[in-house]
């Protein structure tokens, strides 16, 4: 090989290690393998982006980020087993905070958003979101900001700014991140069975959240919880 073509070969292969060294790392976390799929194509169009691995569990999602240390974790907020995606984004917060979070979700952002940001993410966004946004939503995260609709970023700054005045808001802040979700569910008229079923979890495990959710905001009984869970959600649309 001539010193020319020599040259350009050790140049081609020292710029492929620089794009390779450039690329973010990514673990996708979600329950369902198409939905990885889909978002694992999104991602490796962009040649700086590779999905290094793939889990649905925060259990699994753990153990794999311990293992190759992504740049950004992008999580479903529900999961198969007992973890919901929010305390996902809490405990890599904690245990890896190299590690970013964005969640992509198909909960409603104007429910869950501020709460994923409380627990440490870095951005929020639906399922139904052109493909694009996820790719802009990764940069912005990875460039160092937040990534929320202007809609979201507005009611949370004007909440940090006034405060709240809403009745309820203040009895469901009292809820963990997974109780949160069961009375948004609630809300919503899903039955026990269909929200263990929804969530992975047993009827036993949805019956004692249901009975902390009504000790938390001090209500009498189920009829009450399943009452003001259909006032929240119902405010929440307005």
């Amino acid at each position: 090989m001539s010193t020319k073509k020599k040259s350009a070969a050790e140049g081609k292969a020292s710029d492929q290690v620089k794009e390779e060294a450039r690329q973010v790392k990514i673990i996708l976390v979600d329950d369902h393998p198409i939905v990885r799929q889909g978002i694992r194509q999104i991602i490796e169009s962009e040649k700086c982006f590779s999905v290094c691995a793939e889990a649905s569990s925060a259990s699994e999602a753990m153990k794999l980020v311990g293992e190759h240390l992504p740049d950004l974790a992008i999580i479903d907020i529900t999961l198969t087993g007992s973890i919901s995606g929010i305390d996902l984004v809490k405990s890599l917060k904690d245990r890896y905070p190299q590690v970013l979070s964005l969640v992509l979700s198909m909960h409603d952002e104007s429910i869950f958003a501020e709460r994923a940001i409380r627990s440490g993410a870095r951005g929020y966004l639906m399922k139904e979101v052109a493909p694009k946004n996820i790719i802009d939503a990764i940069r912005k995260i990875m460039d160092g900001s937040l990534y929320l609709s202007e809609e979201t970023s507005g009611r949370i700054i004007d909440k940090l700014v006034h405060g709240t005045s809403e009745g309820d808001a203040t009895s469901v802040d009292c809820l963990s991140d997974r109780e949160f979700e069961i009375f948004q569910l609630i809300g919503r008229g899903f039955s026990t069975k269909e929200i263990a079923s929804k969530l992975n979890l047993s009827i036993f495990t949805i019956e004692s959240h249901k009975r902390n959710i009504k000790e938390k905001m001090k209500l009498r009984d189920s009829a009450e919880v399943l009452k003001h869970a259909i006032q929240w959600v119902l405010m929440q649309k307005q």
